[in-house]
């Protein structure tokens, strides 16, 4: 789906969330990737096979350091 230069991350790489936006929308909370990720704003995401990833949320300092 990617067509820049250097190529984004696909959708299966680690750092999937590090490609380009194709379309944002944050009155509905979610944005599509150029590699097919749909990103939604509480950090959950859809992948292109349908695969669903949980919010994945930094914990605040605080509640680490406790």
């Amino acid at each position: 789906m990617c067509n820049h230069e250097p190529r984004c991350p696909g959708a299966e790489a680690a750092d999937r969330e590090a490609a380009r936006l194709t379309a944002h929308h944050p009155e509905q909370g979610w944005s599509l990737l150029c590699n097919g990720v749909l990103l939604f704003e509480d950090t959950g995401e859809i992948l292109p096979d349908g695969q669903v990833v949980a919010p994945h949320r930094a914990m605040p300092a605080k509640a680490v350091a406790a």
